[in-house]
């Protein structure tokens, strides 16, 4: 989950430059979930042929439920926040994700916490608060606040139908046929031919501390289908084997956070004391919240095949 991080981290960078080229929110999502479908579809063929099979039955029913809330509605959402509203708002009711998680383990699973996993919670959002400065030119934005909230809703749903999904198949198979729900949604909503193929072409400046440098616009999309997309949601996914999902999500919080310090250090965006201060309560508040899970007995998942 960290390398997730880490992937997603750098990725924001990346689509940034690739933004600001001229590829528009909603191609560059179809565009990022269309190439990872291609990509997973060829490494199937290859490596894993039983994950071509497809789903049926209930099994059915939740990757397309996966598919389309949980990965084409969650970028989907969270472009339109971003569009709306300041960045580090937009991140900070996305991140609202992990409390959302807590509450279905606790309230619907009645899976056993210590108190201190409230503790953690709060920590960890009241700091990813000061470590986005949401205070720093926030306006109110119904729409954008809305998509926010969709954003949390959705990236929920990615990590509770991803764990139900990956304990009853592989993972590969869960990735490949929610991200081939996702595509068929998205070229729907924006199509992947309204494209310019002239633009893909291009050089982009890397902006920045990095202005100096460029890279083609087809680079760049590349290292979001790949770096940015595949490897770290199938990360997540492999994480969700052998990890439950209110502990992959707290752990999913180092995304932010690590977008605030690469701002600084790539577009000079302001790191003040106070954002330190907030990124150093995320990380014990995500510390508290791990340890706060009391130990129960591991069951075997129904059967969705």
């Amino acid at each position: 989950m960290v390398l997730s991080a880490l992937c997603l981290v750098v990725n924001a960078g990346v689509s940034r430059v690739v933004l600001r080229a001229g590829v528009d929110a909603g191609l560059l999502t179809t565009a990022r979930v269309t190439g990872t479908v291609v990509l997973l579809l060829a490494a199937a063929a290859v490596c894993r042929r039983s994950a071509l099979v497809p789903p049926g039955g209930r099994l059915l029913v939740l990757l397309v439920v996966h598919g389309a809330i949980g990965v084409a509605a969650l970028q989907w959402t969270y472009f339109v926040a971003v569009d709306r509203l300041p960045v580090s708002l937009a991140l900070l009711l996305e991140y609202q994700a992990p409390v959302l998680v807590a509450l279905w383990a606790r309230l619907v699973q009645r899976e056993s916490v210590r108190p201190r996993l409230w503790w953690g919670l709060a920590l960890a959002v009241l700091g990813l608060a000061a470590a986005t400065e949401v205070w720093q030119g926030a306006r109110f934005d119904l729409v954008g606040v809305l998509a926010g909230v969709g954003a949390a809703l959705t990236f929920s749903a990615y990590f509770l139908l991803g764990e139900a999904g990956v304990g009853a198949v592989d993972p590969v198979r869960v990735m490949l046929w929610s991200f081939l729900v996702a595509a068929v949604a998205m070229n729907l909503l924006a199509p992947l031919g309204a494209l310019d193929p002239g633009l893909l072409g291009r050089t982009a400046p890397m902006l920045g501390a990095l202005d100096g440098l460029s890279v083609p616009v087809w680079a760049g999309l590349a290292w979001i289908v790949v770096v940015g997309t595949l490897v770290p949601f199938g990360l997540i996914l492999v994480a969700l084997t052998s990890t439950p999902a209110t502990t992959v999500t707290m752990v999913a919080m180092l995304e932010p956070v690590g977008v605030a310090v690469l701002g600084w250090a790539w577009f000079g965006e302001s790191l003040s004391p106070v954002a330190i201060g907030g990124i150093l309560a995320v990380v014990v508040g995500i510390l508290l919240a791990q340890s706060a899970r009391r130990p129960h007995l591991q069951t075997e998942p129904p059967s969705l095949v």
